[in-house]
């Protein structure tokens, strides 16, 4: 083994016997990951995301994968001649639109569980239909009708509850439905906000975010690379939001510098 190699060895034992006292803190604690945007248009940068939370998994976490697809919805409305509207900011969802969306996001959730899958991990694809888990309501901008675009107004987590206790890796697209049985597209983050909330008033976990954030950051870095990607942890009645961007920069740098 020559000195390089020696040393990459060393830096590698030394980030993990860091991250082990947290890795034990925190082991089986639930993570809610929200996963979507440009991160999900790079193959390259989607392997990353999905490597990071199957170790994540791999190391004792629960985490729970919500996702969105808004860029490959407008892709697929294009492909088909439709315009895409957008109201204040927010997609108007017509009929024809909310069954491109639906057929869009089921694509892409079953994709991510393939992925899991390949990686030696149980997942399962679900959407806020299933079980319940999202009711909405018709959400509104400033008063103006954006269509089939739901606003989140009750969660039942009894079936990821459930698959977690199972030891399946949870993954779930933002569609719901309202009390007459109508599908309804979600914001993702909504989605993941809601659901995060949800399973911490059910397993009252007590997560501490920055030392959640060190850990992830420490055993991410172990392999070389951190994604982009968001996660909203399950707290006493907070979700968090934060984006880990910075891993990967860095660690493209330090391949500059090893090259100069």
């Amino acid at each position: 083994m020559n000195d390089k190699s020696m040393q990459s060895v060393m830096e590698k034992a030394k980030v993990l016997v860091e991250a082990l006292p947290y890795i034990q803190r925190f082991n089986r604690k639930i993570i809610v990951v929200k996963y979507g945007g440009s991160a999900m248009l790079d193959e390259e940068l989607k392997q990353h995301v999905i490597q990071d939370v199957t170790l994540l998994k791999l190391v004792g976490f629960k985490p729970i994968i919500v996702h969105g697809g808004g860029k490959e919805i407008s892709r697929w409305v294009e492909k088909t001649g439709m315009e895409p509207e957008f109201i204040n900011g927010l997609r108007k969802t017509d009929e024809a639109t909310m069954e491109i969306a639906e057929m869009v996001l089921n694509k892409v959730n079953k994709s991510l569980v393939q992925n899991v899958q390949a990686l030696g991990v149980n997942a399962i694809g679900i959407s806020g239909k299933d079980g319940g888990l999202l009711k909405v309501e018709k959400k509104l901008s400033d008063g103006q009708d954006i269509g089939y675009v739901g606003e989140i107004t009750e969660v039942n987590p009894k079936i990821i509850m459930d698959l977690l206790e199972n030891d399946f890796l949870p993954i779930v697209c933002p569609i719901g439905m309202d009390e007459a049985f109508v599908t309804y597209n979600i914001n993702a983050d909504d989605a993941a906000c809601a659901i995060a909330k949800a399973v911490n008033n059910v397993a009252w976990q007590n997560v501490v975010f920055a030392l959640v954030v060190k850990v992830i950051i420490m055993v991410a870095g172990l392999f070389g690379y951190a994604s982009m990607w968001a996660a909203v942890f399950a707290d006493t009645g907070v979700s968090v939001l934060c984006v880990l961007n910075a891993l990967r920069l860095l660690r493209l740098s330090k391949k500059q510098a090893s090259l100069r």
